[in-house]
């Protein structure tokens, strides 16, 4: 299991987007848990982005939301840690 780390981004973008759509919350928690166990998972549907966010990764979360991430590693252990950036539709995190 990889360390996930909430961005304070990332922390109010799930807020506004749960309290809008409170049925995805359950999707969310489901995608986090996989994200976690394996990010290449083929249901995340994990990608590489280019342009403004080089260097980052998205995966889906349902149709039209998204979950933005960094993959690094951990100073100390060495153990892979996914830095979540932003939550949102495909409009609002690209």
């Amino acid at each position: 299991m990889r360390e996930l780390v909430l961005t304070p981004r990332f922390r109010r973008a799930y807020r506004r987007l749960v309290g809008k759509n409170p049925a995805l919350q359950p999707q969310i928690e489901m995608t986090l848990r996989r994200l976690a166990a394996d990010p290449g998972d083929p249901r995340l549907k994990t990608h590489h982005l280019s342009g403004q966010l080089a260097g980052l990764h998205a995966c889906s979360v349902a149709y039209d939301s998204r979950i933005v991430f960094l993959r690094q590693s951990h100073p100390e252990t060495g153990a892979e840690v996914l830095i979540l950036v932003n939550i949102g539709s495909h409009e609002e995190v690209y």
